[in-house]
């Protein structure tokens, strides 16, 4: 006989491990499925771990985009988290939520209850912040008593404080809060790293919870299917070990896997476009052309220069100095080991006619080698990297076979859209240009990357293209609207066309948010967690 469940949350990522928590405060039972093992892999607590986390494939899918002509003919590394805490437990920590009209435009699009005064509450509630507060209109934008602690970094950089000025000096004005009351400007990024770890989804709403009676957290459960009744979806059929067992949900079934797993497994389970579904011999239980299409993604490249009178990055890792960065840690929980991969951001303009922010910048006093994932560079350099905002070429996530252990093909299509060429070489002609100012100069030696040889708009194009990547940020292939061909599920997150299924994660947005995208996922499990309890939603912000 199948185990049953209230509910069923498919995936324990950012948003699933909100939804545990909610979910099961109550009376009702929860059973949570997650594919990938228990989150005590050591590197995932280490905020410097990252480098680690990311080619591990015991705790990463190590997904490949297809090759495309925006990326010179390559395949792009496309990480997802594989673990309790999802992408959350292998991201870069950074926790940046957007621009006030990015939810303001879903609300236009008909997403009843989306605008940014809606929705700045559910940020609130999940957010712990240990900071100075940004009021506006007599109301604090941030959160004090939720779960998830977002701090700032632990000391200045010299060299980061040197790119900082620069940038001042250019007429980007200083930014202490790019989660307040505006995101335009430069500054140092706010993390979810507390007292040196790295705070997870998991580690902030599913651990302190994780022994209530009513909560069945299940790892190395790999749904394979959902089952319905007709239109209505009544359970999932889950590989655990070398057999498969039914669960069976009396409630709803919450899908929760992310921006390549959800799509993936509504395409294998019968929900998605009739003709793809015929294709890898699925029968079709309902036709949604949308299920898997206007894949968005943040596609990054990177500027690096050599670094003169100065100890960067590079040269802490190793050697003597990786033994006393070692020692900090261990005794302090600071160093380079309690360091986030990116330490100052810019929001700025790639023309002076836009209103808002359109590029983000990163910064880090570190350098990588080039075609390595996550290798520290064996010289003395620094690293701007930068994307368009909010891209606009789009792609998809389909299944090749009915199976759920097969990859799915992944296909951002990066850099298709000529607004996107525009806008990244934008930012590189911004990143050299802050690596250029009398601010700097102490500390750059030379650009490295793409080098000076490279001046016009299609010699900096044509890099980007062989050399961009993804900034981890994929979304909208279960979007969020009204039913027609282009969306997948409601303003209530429920799948159009089926009855007990919600889709609650990064994939429901309708577009992408000006932002890194974790801090936005829980903001949305935040919101779905009092839909599907029938909760009044929270007053909107007066803001």
């Amino acid at each position: 006989m199948a185990d049953e469940f209230d509910y069923i949350i498919i995936g324990a990522g950012s948003a699933g491990s909100i939804l545990a928590n909610r979910l099961s405060a109550g009376d009702a039972t929860v059973c949570l499925l997650e594919a990938g093992p228990p989150d005590r892999n050591p590197w995932i607590h280490i905020p410097a771990g990252f480098t680690r986390t990311l080619s591990n494939p015991k705790v990463n899918w190590l997904f490949e985009s297809e090759p495309s002509e925006g990326t010179a003919g390559r395949a792009v590394y496309v990480p997802r988290g594989k673990t309790l805490g999802g992408s959350s437990s292998i991201n870069g920590h950074i926790y940046n939520r957007g621009q006030r009209m990015d939810y303001d435009s879903w609300a236009q699009e008909g997403n009843r209850g989306w605008g940014y005064g809606d929705i700045l509450p559910y940020f609130k509630r999940s957010e712990r912040r240990i900071g100075p507060a940004n009021k506006g209109a007599g109301e604090d934008f941030h959160g004090r008593d939720g779960e998830l602690p977002v701090t700032d970094i632990d000391g200045p950089e010299p060299i980061c404080d040197a790119f900082i000025d620069g940038a001042v000096g250019m007429g980007i004005p200083r930014n202490p809060d790019y989660n307040g009351a505006t995101q335009a400007g430069v500054g140092y990024f706010q993390r979810v790293i507390e007292n040196g770890r790295r705070v997870s989804a998991a580690r902030a709403f599913l651990h302190p919870v994780k022994q209530r009676p009513n909560l069945d957290i299940r790892t190395n459960a790999h749904t394979q299917r959902i089952l319905f009744e007709g239109k209505r979806a009544t359970g999932v059929r889950v590989l655990q070990g070398d057999r498969e067992v039914e669960i069976r949900a009396r409630r709803e079934i919450i899908l929760s896997s992310g921006s390549v797993g959800s799509p993936q497994l509504l395409q294998i389970s019968g929900v998605g476009p009739a003709a793809l579904l015929k294709d890898i011999g699925v029968e079709v239980v309902h036709d949604l052309p949308g299920v898997g299409e206007n894949l968005s993604d943040h596609y990054v490249v990177r500027m690096v220069a050599r670094v003169r009178n100065a100890r960067t990055i590079n040269e802490r890792a190793r050697g003597l100095s990786l033994v006393r960065e070692v020692a900090d840690y261990a005794l302090r929980r600071r160093g380079i080991l309690a360091m986030s991969p990116s330490q100052v951001f810019a929001f700025w303009k790639s023309h002076p006619a836009m209103d808002l922010p359109d590029l983000q910048l990163i910064f880090t006093p570190a350098s990588y080698k080039e075609g390595m994932i996550a290798q520290l560079d064996d010289n003395p350099g620094m690293t701007a990297a930068s994307f368009a905002l909010r891209p606009l070429s789009r792609g998809y996530v389909r299944a090749r076979t009915a199976a759920a252990g097969d990859k799915p093909a992944i296909q951002p299509n990066y850099l298709a859209h000529e607004t996107d060429q525009q806008v990244t070489v934008a930012g590189l002609r911004l990143d050299r240009a802050i690596f250029n100012t009398p601010e700097l100069a102490h500390y750059f030696d030379h650009e490295m990357t793409p080098g000076n040889d490279l001046q016009s708009d299609d010699e900096l194009l044509d890099f980007a293209r062989r050399y961009g990547t993804t900034v981890f940020h994929l979304v909208s292939t279960c979007r969020m609207g009204a039913a027609d061909r282009d969306n997948v599920v409601s303003d209530e997150l429920r799948v159009h066309g089926i009855e007990g299924l919600r889709v609650v994660d990064a994939s429901v947005m309708p577009t992408m948010p000006s932002a890194n995208t974790n801090a936005a996922t829980m903001m949305i499990a935040e919101k779905g967690a009092d839909m599907i309890l029938g909760n009044t939603p929270l007053p909107a912000a007066n803001l």
